[in-house]
């Protein structure tokens, strides 16, 4: 059986959840509060963080870009990083774009300050950081949808793994109510299409003790 520890508001755990189902790999996720850092868990990551992944030969893969690239290499059906060098070289391109980029700017300001800070003991929100984190997430979401206007999907014409590594992101933020998508039609309707594939049905299930997703978030249709 294949493993994946993982926190449910993780979008890096999100976009391999996503890459494990759309190469219909089954797995059984175990969740893993990484602030109380196990040893057990630490043995098999010694950074204690989420995701990681056990396959089923036992081999232990952690960090999400690492996962994905090993998927890849090991799983090559249902390809996601594109045929072409330009291809790939442009899908890596968003994936650092929005594991990085996206994660410092957005993601840390806003999940990070309002969820992990409470969880991790490490004192009340920064008030400023949040409202950092929602100017660049406008910034970000005008640039996606830029993307998603001209392009098919957000790096060209062929579903990827930019698509995942976006949508882990800002799944997690909708389910904290925290993305204005009248910012973008063109990402909310990228969006729409991204949540109704099959592979997106585990995510779109998860659900946090006293944290209430709007009504919008598991709606197919918005």
């Amino acid at each position: 059986m294949r493993y994946l520890y993982h926190l449910p508001l993780s979008p890096f755990a999100r976009k391999v959840r996503v890459v494990l189902a759309e190469k219909r790999l089954p797995f059984e996720l175990r969740l893993e509060k990484v602030w109380e850092r196990r040893p057990e868990y630490l043995e098999l990551n010694p950074a204690c963080t989420v995701p990681t992944f056990v396959d089923e030969n036992g081999l232990v893969v952690p960090d999400s870009g690492v996962i994905c690239e090993y998927l890849e290499e090991a799983y090559p059906e249902a390809p996601l990083l594109g045929r072409t060098l330009a291809e790939r070289v442009e899908v890596r391109r968003l994936v650092a774009w929005f594991d990085g980029k996206f994660a410092q700017e957005v993601t840390r300001n806003l999940l990070g300050e309002k969820f992990m800070k409470r969880l991790l003991g490490r004192g009340e929100p920064d008030a400023n950081a949040i409202r950092s984190g929602y100017t660049a997430l406008r910034q970000h979401l005008e640039y996606a949808g830029w993307l998603a206007e001209n392009r098919k999907w957000l790096a060209g014409d062929f579903l990827s793994l930019a698509d995942f590594a976006a949508a882990g992101h800002l799944s997690a933020l909708d389910f904290a109510g925290d993305v204005d998508w009248s910012v973008s039609p063109q990402i909310r309707e990228w969006y729409a299409r991204i949540k109704s594939r099959p592979s997106f049905r585990g995510v779109l299930a998860d659900r946090v003790p006293g944290v209430m997703p709007p009504a919008h978030y598991a709606d197919l249709d918005f």
